[in-house]
């Protein structure tokens, strides 16, 4: 019984981690190929294929990515994209959404962007506990409400990073690590399975 159970547990570390992929691939190019959509009926692959081929919504979808950033990278494509952007600040709901969103994505996507500096240990959440946490930015307003130097720090969830608890925190009182945001958001995700091997001497403890 023994080995079966070892065998069946050997197949589950196969096949869990494949089904999974498999099904977020799927997923996602069935979502990307609802572009398709957007092409006339008698535009479709598949009206002239006559068969339906998974992920030409993917193509389709990259291909009108590269088109727009091509437009906009020109003079007359800023202007236009300056002329929407201005339209949609003056719709009083959706100035607000877009105007948020437009500055979450152009600090993450941006070449440019500082969305997150560095990687720290944090207090969280009790005074004996540590968490994995990244340094972003901190309101001019917020810096000058505070009594000695603070860091604004986002604690990202297990195993969803993307929601999290966003504080501003004494510098003295993080630790900071010489671990890229790549290999902590690996560690977040898989729950410390994935842990990332640190240096002995990356980070120094304070003291309490």
């Amino acid at each position: 019984m023994n080995s079966v159970k070892r065998y069946f547990i050997t197949g589950l570390l196969i096949w869990v981690p494949l089904g999974i992929t498999i099904w977020v691939v799927t997923a996602l190019m069935g979502a990307l190929d609802q572009s398709l959509l957007l092409l006339p009926a008698s535009w479709r692959p598949d009206f002239w294929l006559g068969i339906h081929i998974p992920g030409l919504g993917v193509i389709l979808t990259g291909v009108v990515i590269v088109v727009t950033g091509l437009f906009a990278a020109n003079l007359i494509g800023q202007r236009l994209v300056l002329f929407w952007e201005s339209l949609l600040h003056r719709i009083p709901v959706v100035k607000s959404i877009y105007g948020s969103v437009k500055q979450v994505s152009d600090s993450l996507l941006s070449g440019s962007g500082m969305a997150f500096k560095k990687v720290l240990l944090v207090h969280y959440p009790h005074p004996d506990a540590w968490s994995l946490a990244f340094q972003t930015n901190m309101p001019d307003e917020v810096k000058g409400q505070l009594d000695g130097e603070h860091v604004a720090v986002f604690i990202p969830t297990t195993p969803s990073p993307v929601n999290g608890f966003y504080f501003y925190v004494r510098r003295d009182a993080v630790i900071e690590l010489d671990m890229s945001v790549d290999a902590a958001l690996k560690a977040i995700v898989s729950m410390g399975v994935v842990a990332p091997v640190m240096k002995p001497d990356a980070a120094n403890y304070p003291g309490d």
